[in-house]
């Protein structure tokens, strides 16, 4: 079934007002993308894909003051990984190309008598604009002409003064974006990563932004959906200066490569992607890092594309999580579960099994020969197959069995509740792919916990080749004391708490890391950073990508309780 932006494509191919189609992704580079970054970033390159068109990255670097190189690379990052593209076969273009066109363009609204230079104050600008119930009321510099506008306006351009230029529209519409709205400010001696300090002048996003779809030929610039009341002022701009646009691309100026041509571009916007107990604000972003409540913009707590991807999450989650979400004119929240549910489902058919003991507890098997080695067979059970069909298939791998192992001290009672399925005084437990084993004694520590387990075989209760006829109440995971390997584990949970009410500070959830030392398997030591894994009964983990030690993230539990 298609959506609404797929029918509004299709008309506008077949009408022939769009003979190909041209999408573009314009993040400011000042902070790291995001989940919600990530719907618009597969919606527009989904949309290029699926009709044969263009997608291209565009930069919106108009703000030296907040952006950075950093932002753009890690953003270039993030792109690539999400859509599973070269660097090579990624456009990228930048605002700051297209700055002489812009500024060509205000020069034109200006002898057009559609733009002033305003000297009022910010705090004045705001409160002549009225409210949805009040007029606002003209600038007292509305009607200057338009030669004492161009003087003042290359004053700003020189960096003599601090004005504003705003476009001369309507201060009684119903739309507060239409009130004359600021079209370029004045910022003095900043550095712009990729301008030098060419430029005092910057325009704002919501003139630069159809100027610079227009350049490209973006046939259609989906938004979401707070920019709706944008809309009206991004089609009055390029209604009063598309003529320039046009002039600029037949003398190929300002970078305007040959092959564009400037097109009458429209504005369409979606709903754009809230998650439950996520927080999706770059100041929020910036507020956590700076008050050092999580590990920097990559830290696996964090809604960035960056931090979900160093807490495990693969492209390919994030894009089928966004294809289920779909394309809708209405605002609403996803349950943070169902992004949960397909990392699961994905790494429940390509993660390998291994054994890792988060709380460790020594278990001594007392009738156990230890002078020889023993491998055993260590069973599991995998998903193949494709979407529509999976079936189950056992593998195995060989691993070392010895007189002393590691259990969780969570799989050993003295007073059990009830159903427990563990190690008991009075039970049987199995341990995986291993013997069926019953509790002989126990030594305490001062506190009363518990130090150290006694056990003993039940003969002839090997796993796969049982005749022993004891029944084991349940099968608890363990590792092998000889060849353990230490290993630091972080347990992830979620960033904010279920209510969220008040502050967001208030409302960090104290428990969203966890970090155990635990014994793994030794074969974990040869793990690639970044290689995911199915820690049995525990969950999904992956190996930290920047941690130098062995160190493996919580990537989801093993649980889930979403229902799609």
């Amino acid at each position: 079934m298609s959506n609404f932006l797929e029918d509004i494509i299709e008309k506008d191919l077949s009408s022939g007002h769009a003979k190909t189609i041209k999408t573009r992704f314009p993040p400011e580079p000042n902070g790291y993308l995001h989940i919600g970054h990530a719907k618009s970033i597969h919606l527009n390159f989904g949309l290029a894909k699926k009709y044969g068109g263009e997608f291209v990255l565009r930069f919106d670097d108009t703000n030296p003051l907040k952006e950075d190189i950093e932002f753009v690379n890690a953003i270039i990052e993030d792109v690539l990984w999400l859509t599973n593209l070269k660097k090579e076969e990624l456009k990228v273009n930048y605002a700051s190309d297209y700055f002489g066109i812009k500024y060509e363009c205000a020069i034109s609204l200006i002898k057009k008598g559609l733009a002033f230079v305003c000297e009022l104050m910010p705090d004045e600008i705001r409160r002549s604009r009225g409210t949805f119930e009040k007029k606002g009321t003209n600038s007292p510099f509305r009607n200057r002409s338009a030669d004492e506008n161009l003087r003042l306006f290359e004053d700003m351009k020189n960096g003599k003064n601090s004005f504003v230029l705003r476009a001369k529209i309507d201060m009684s519409s119903p739309n507060m974006n239409m009130r004359d709205p600021i079209i370029y400010r004045v910022i003095k001696d900043a550095h712009h990563f990729r301008q030098g300090y060419k430029w005092k002048i910057y325009p704002m996003y919501d003139f630069a932004h159809p100027i610079q779809d227009a350049i490209e030929g973006i046939t259609h610039s989906i938004c979401s959906l707070e920019f709706e009341d944008h809309r009206p002022l991004y089609d009055w701009t390029l209604d009063n200066v598309f003529d320039i646009i046009q002039n600029a691309s037949q003398n190929k100026k300002d970078n305007i490569p040959h092959s564009s041509l400037p097109f009458r571009s429209r504005q369409y916007e979606f709903a754009r992607l809230n998650v439950s107990r996520t927080i999706m604000s770059k100041r929020y972003f910036k507020t956590l890092v700076d008050e050092k409540k999580v590990d920097g913009l990559d830290d696996p707590r964090m809604p960035t594309i960056a931090g979900l991807r160093r807490r495990g999450y693969t492209s390919s989650s994030i894009r089928n999580f966004c294809l289920s979400v779909g394309v809708a004119k209405a605002n609403s929240e996803v349950d943070t579960r169902q992004l949960e549910s397909f990392i699961r489902n994905e790494l429940n058919a390509t993660a390998p099994r291994a054994m890792v003991v988060l709380d460790p507890l020594e278990l001594e098997i007392t009738n156990f020969d230890d002078t020889h080695k023993r491998l055993l067979d260590f069973s599991y059970n995998i998903t193949v197959g494709t979407d529509t069909l999976s079936i189950e298939k056992e593998v195995s791998r060989k691993i070392n069995f010895s007189k002393k192992i590691f259990i969780d001290k969570s799989d050993f009672l003295l007073d059990p509740p009830k159903n427990y399925n563990r190690l008991t005084p009075d039970g049987f437990v199995r341990l995986k792919s291993a013997y069926i084993i019953k509790h002989i004694s126990h030594e305490k520590n001062e506190d009363g916990s518990i130090k150290k387990v006694f056990a003993e075989i039940v003969p002839d209760s090997l796993s796969g080749n049982d005749t022993s006829g004891v029944k084991a109440k349940g099968v608890i995971h363990w590792v092998d004391q000889k060849t353990a390997i230490n290993a630091k584990v972080k347990l992830y949970d979620y960033l904010l708490n279920e209510e969220s009410d008040g502050d967001f500070l208030d409302n960090l959830n104290k428990n969203s890391l966890v970090t155990v030392n635990a014994k793994v398997e030794k074969h974990l030591e040869k793990s690639k950073q970044g290689q995911s894994f199915q820690f049995l009964r525990e969950g999904y983990f992956v190996r930290d990508e920047k941690e130098k030690d062995l160190s493996f993230n919580r990537v989801v539990a093993l649980k889930d309780s979403f229902k799609m």
